[in-house]
């Protein structure tokens, strides 16, 4: 219940790398999106010990390949299930 790339993230939201949020976060933090994947906002990464046994993330649990700002914005986002 890990990523290869890192700890599992919990992201407020969760943005497709075509979409008009995704380019805004490019344009103005020069981040390099992805043509694959996701972008996260506002994540924090889930600890293995609460991933499975009662790991609270209310939006969407992604692994993801860059982070960037300390958990403010990271790209390359897979989404997860952590209920298994």
């Amino acid at each position: 219940n890990s990523c290869n790339t890192g700890p599992v993230q919990c992201c407020n939201d969760v943005h497709q790398s075509n979409s008009n949020t995704a380019n805004l976060i490019h344009q103005v933090f020069g981040i390099n999106i992805p043509v694959t994947g996701n972008v996260g906002t506002q994540c924090s990464p889930i600890t293995a010990v609460g991933v499975g046994s009662g790991a609270q993330c209310s939006s969407q649990p992604v692994c993801c390949e860059n982070n960037h700002y300390e958990g403010l914005i990271v790209v390359g986002c897979t989404p997860i299930n952590i209920n298994i």
